[in-house]
This record gives structure tokens, sequence and C-alpha cells, in this order.
């Protein structure tokens, strides 16, 4: 094994010097993903979706992607890039350029659910509610229930019912956006997994008379599709949704964003697209909660990798009330990344989570029929549905104290997290189990993510950004942030750019 990957790096080193040699596009070099690198070298004229990280405020790159006989698909201005298709060859080439700061596949995205789990006759009554106390949340002042917080959900689109439209006549799902590519050119879900992940963290039951109720039945929703209805997406498909939120976070009060996918590739945070946009809106108070992924211990890919935002991993409540008989399931992912960083955050139920259903006949439930319930009900598991109940769980904390900061919630949440309970094991779990009452509880204001280094793509040149002058230890959100010497006033030549398969659902063999 050893032998073959000293082979590998090899053959790149080699690759990146014959590229290096090339003298057709200024610059000298290579800057790109290895496992791009090799298609260059392999099949030089495949044509790869990419996405291309630029230095400064330029076209010149667009214009050179034209040049070599490529096509532009989408800017993704959120992270001073663009999409691009092209030949392995000619991207290797263009990731020369001085205005090129980095080339990436744009790689597909994965999601984290599973079907064919335990017999629907074992299958308790939304127990997950319990196990993480959001009932004593709701039942104690001052009931917060998520009441006008926006959760938006990037996934594979939502569709209205009784459980995700209205709460006592008003309409909770506030806004429908997509950036989907297939043939359907709506927002609503032909796959079921937007659907579900909703309705795990904001549904209301009146579906199910209060039977399978999620975390946050008073949150608003904002449904953000960015795949298509087979479930599929790529990086810029999502980055471009990330964007979108970004725009109008303030219009819809969007407080949390929930991403049950990963990348289908490997990469450092410093280098990832994906991994550089959702710190963007974590810089801009917007809690992320992410998939940790089910490939157990394994790679923890993008943006499950990054440190910043709060990844979580799934529990087999069993069914039962109790945590006594709790542990990590096999599937949920746990690791170190490249960069040294210790996922997944917390955990949460994660075993046979029971959701609305869009209908029998497409998607999921069509491609797991032993999961459906009834009519209207569908059991999952996977990462994919513990992330959302993180993500109901911050829009209650959020209605609580609407002022706390993402580093102040995800230091509550993981500080607050239990650690009692017989399966818990801090290097599968990470700071605990999900207690919500005991987060709204306790009044600390503390901040998550001191002295983290932000993707090396928030940098000016060559160097990056001195946090310990500008940012959270010393000044902070409240009188500096992002909304006084930000991106609009400091801009991008100071600390700006200038410097998906669903592997998150977990189905039985």
């Amino acid at each position: 094994m050893k032998h073959n990957r000293f082979l590998q790096f090899a053959l790149i080193a080699i690759v990146l010097v014959t590229l290096m040699g090339s003298t057709h596009t200024a610059g000298s070099a290579v800057k790109a993903q290895p496992e791009l690198i090799q298609l260059a070298q392999n099949k030089p004229h495949q044509t790869v979706s990419l996405i291309i990280q630029k230095i400064g405020n330029t076209n010149s790159p667009e214009a050179q992607v034209e040049k070599l006989g490529g096509s532009v698909t989408r800017n993704l201005s959120i992270i001073n890039s663009f999409s691009a298709e092209m030949t392995a060859e000619a991207a290797a080439e263009l990731s020369r350029m001085e205005t090129v700061r980095w080339v990436s596949l744009d790689a597909r995205v994965t999601s984290s659910a599973c079907s064919q789990c335990v017999d629907t006759a074992n299958l308790a009554n939304n127990s997950y509610i319990y196990t993480i106390r959001a009932d004593k949340a709701w039942n104690s002042t001052p009931y917060p229930q998520g009441k006008n917080v926006g959760i938006a959900i990037v996934d594979s689109g939502i569709n209205s019912s009784g459980d995700l439209y209205t709460n006592m006549g008003v309409n909770r799902q506030v806004a429908n956006i997509r950036f989907n590519t297939d043939y359907n050119q709506n927002t609503s879900d032909g796959y079921g997994h937007g659907t579900h992940v909703s309705s795990v963290a904001a549904g209301d039951g009146s579906d199910s008379n209060g039977k399978y109720i999620g975390v946050a039945p008073m949150a608003n929703i904002i449904n953000v599709k960015v795949t298509n209805d087979d479930g599929s997406a790529r990086l810029s498909d999502v980055i471009a949704g990330l964007q979108w939120i970004l725009e109008n976070k303030a219009a819809y009060n969007i407080r949390v964003a929930n991403i049950s996918f990963n990348s289908t590739v490997e990469e450092s945070y410093h280098t990832s697209p994906l991994d550089a946009a959702i710190e963007i809106l974590w810089f801009n108070k917007i809690v992320v909660v992410v998939s940790a992924g089910n490939q157990a211990n394994g790679i923890l890919y993008p943006p499950a990798n990054d440190p910043f935002v709060i990844t979580v991993g799934a529990t087999d409540d069993k069914g039962t009330t109790s945590l006594n008989d709790d542990i990590v399931t096999s599937f949920s992912a746990y690791g170190i990344t490249s960069d040294g960083v210790i996922k997944p955050d917390l955990v949460a139920p994660g075993k046979n989570i029971v959701a609305r259903l869009v209908n029998t006949n497409m998607g999921m439930a069509k491609a797991h029929p032993a999961n459906v319930i009834n009519q209207t009900y569908f059991k999952m598991s996977g990462t994919s549905v513990s992330a959302p109940m993180v993500s109901g769980a911050v829009a209650i904390l959020l209605q609580s104290e609407p002022n706390l900061t993402p580093d102040q919630v995800k230091y509550r949440l993981t500080t607050t997290a239990n650690k009692i309970w017989t399966g818990y094991s801090s290097t599968k779990a990470g700071a605990g189990y999900l207690d919500i009452y005991a987060a709204i509880k306790t009044k600390t204001t503390t901040s998550a993510n001191i002295n983290t280094l932000p993707s090396q793509l928030l940098t000016t040149g060559t160097e990056p950004i001195t946090w310990g002058n500008i940012g959270w230890n010393t000044v902070g959100w409240n009188t500096v942030g992002w909304n006084t010497v930000g991106w609009n006033t400091v801009g991008w030549n100071t600390v700006g750019w200038n410097t998906v398969g669903w592997n998150t659902d977990y189905w039985d063999q």
C-alpha cells in the first residue's frame, strides 16, 4: 500500500513537472487537485466539470476558458469563482494562470440516508424527540419551537404538506428557489430526501396528529433545491444555492443552513470551494449544520471536514426514550481529517427516523418500499437525518437568544452535549449527544473555534488573514465582524479572495 502510494505521488510530481514546462499560459505553478492532474495525464481529452477560483476582480480566466475550447457554465461570486467545462488537459493549463488561484473538479455530492433498515413492526413512535429532550425545551419558558427563525434546507426540494406548510394558518415555507439542472424546472421534491430532512428539522406533525413531529415545529422553512430528482448534484449547484442564501438571509431571517450531503472527492478545507462557501455563510452569522457521512471510520468529505461548521454523526436510539441502550451507528463517519480536524462535533439519532413522504410512487419510496410507513410517512437512516435534528435545535436556541453568533451556538451545543450514556465514545461521538433542553438552560456566550484558521482561500495574496488582530478573539462579531469591516467595506483586495452523490443516507445491505 505504501509502495503504491509512493508511486502515485511520484506520478503526480512527474505530471506537475511536465505541465509546468508548458509556456502557453502565464504563470508557472500548476494549481489544481491531484485527481485533475492525473486526468490530464491519463485522459487529456476527457471533458471535465470544474470550479475555478480566481485571484482578484478579473474576467481573464473566463476568457481563457473560451480560448482553450471550454465553456463557462455558472458564476459563483460568493467564492470569487465560476464553474466551467473543458478538457482535462486544458484545465491543467488554465490552472497555471497568474489570476487563477485553484482549479477543482466540480464533483458530485452524495446524501446520507438509509433504507432497508429495521422492520416497521420494531419501530417505536418518534422516540428521538425525547432522546434529545426537545419536548422539555418546548414546554419550558419561553417555550421555544423555532418561531420566525429561518432554516434553509439545501437539498432535493420540498413538497408542501400540512407538516411543512402551515402552522395555525401561517405559511412557514416562506421561500422556494432552485439550482438543479434536470428536466424538473420547479422547486418541488421528486426524490423525497429534502422533504424528509425538512420534516425532521421543522415538521409540525399535523399529518399524523402530532405522532411524527419535527424538532422545531414553528420554524420557517426556506427550500433551496440543488439536486435533481435522482438525487444527483454538482458542487457548483450547491455553491450557487449557498450564494443565494447569503444574498437573501435578511429577507427571510435565515439563521441556519442544513446540508445533508457530502462531496464525493476528498479535499483539504483550505482548497475546497464548498468549504470556502460555507465559511462565508458562517462568518455572516448563519449557522451551518452538515452530515458527517456514512463511511464509518473513513474519509470526512467536504463539507463535513470543515472545522467551523457543526458536523453531526448518527446514533441508534433503539426506538426507546432512554439513552441507556443507545449506541453510535455502525455507519456514522468519524475520524481526523487531512488537516488534523477531529469530527464529528456531536451526534443525534439517525436510525429508522420517520418523517414526511413525498409519495409512494417516486424517488426514495419507490426504490425502498419496505421503508414506507403509510401514504404520508417514510423511515430513513443516516447522518442525513441526524443533521436536521441539530438544525432544528439551533432554531430553538436562536429563538430564545437571537443575538448568539454561530461560534457561540456551536460552543453551547457541544458543551451541553450529553456524555453520560453507555455507548458514548469521544472518538465516534465527539462532544456527545445533542441535548436541546440543556443548551437553552445554559447561558454561556463563550465561542467555539478560537484560533481556528479559516480557509486559506480567504486570504490576500499568499499571506493569511491575521485573525488575532482583527478577528473573533480580540474584536469579534459585535464590534467589528463582517457587517462593519467585512466584505462590503474591506472587500476583495484586503481580506478577500485576491490572495455531489448521497453518501449520507444509509441503506442496510
